[in-house]
């Protein structure tokens, strides 16, 4: 049975499914199936981005979904712990984490340099490695237009690559562990994320603050919460665009 709710919902909005699609970034087809297949639901951010632009309840045009109210309740619960500062955050809180990790350990940041110097963090990845948990380093490019900007951001210019490459080379002893990998993003990061498992970490990016004095989340995935995987998500958007490397200086001779 198509879906008459989203198909009159755009007739009365007086978009086509082309204006629809654009607006999305979305192919016209794509749409079109998400009317006319029944099976067919676009993914939770789409559903709201509809919504929003129809000025709908998600459940209204999908009725089978919860309504934001539900959603809201459950993602409340997600949220572990709110810290006013990273420095506030205590000092075995990152090891805690991803000692915990069987399947997922992931590291998203510029240069997280101040993990970098801690021996209990590589001793764990070691560990991990040895047990087989797949370890993702994602650090920005030195020599990216990213990099450049949040260094201007934070006050300390061309100081931030200089962390970012420091970083590298602090981590050079796990270059080459199995089930570690390493790779360089040029993404606009606003928050670094540190996952383990259903668990993590986002410290936020405020312009002109240091990410030490920036905020941080300590969420776990609860069922029917959704705040945990939009940032799970992020995650794997920037680790599929980002760029392996096997050695702390593989970014040498790039250029922005």
């Amino acid at each position: 049975m198509a879906n008459d709710r989203l198909r009159g919902a755009i007739v009365e909005s007086g978009l086509t499914l082309e204006q629809v699609a654009e607006r999305l970034g979305v192919s016209p087809k794509t749409v079109d199936r998400w009317i006319s297949e029944p099976n067919r639901k676009p993914y939770r951010r789409f559903q709201y981005a509809v919504a929003s632009m129809l000025r709908r309840e998600v459940s209204y045009l999908w009725a089978d979904e919860r309504t934001s109210e539900e959603v809201a309740a459950s993602s409340d619960s997600e949220l572990v712990k709110l810290y006013p500062h990273r420095s506030v955050v205590p000092q075995d809180a990152w090891t805690k984490l991803y000692a915990n990790a069987m399947t997922c350990f992931d590291v998203l940041v510029y240069s997280g340099f101040w993990l970098t110097e801690d021996p209990r963090f590589h001793r764990l990845v070691r560990e991990k490695s040895a047990d087989g948990v797949p370890v993702r380093f994602m650090l920005g490019d030195p020599n990216s237009a990213a990099v450049a900007v949040r260094g201007d951001d934070e006050g300390i210019g061309s100081s931030m690559a200089a962390k970012v490459c420091n970083a590298l080379m602090n981590y050079a002893p796990l270059f080459g562990l199995p089930g570690v990998e390493f790779r360089l993003h040029d993404t606009t990061l606003y928050n670094s994320i540190y996952r383990s498992d259903d668990e993590l970490l986002t410290n936020g990016h405020i312009y002109g603050v240091g990410a030490y004095l920036a905020p941080v989340l300590h969420l776990q995935r609860v069922p029917g919460g959704e705040l945990f995987d939009t940032y799970a998500e992020s995650v794997e958007r920037v680790w599929s665009g980002a760029r392996r490397i096997t050695s702390p200086t593989d970014y040498e001779g790039t250029t922005t």
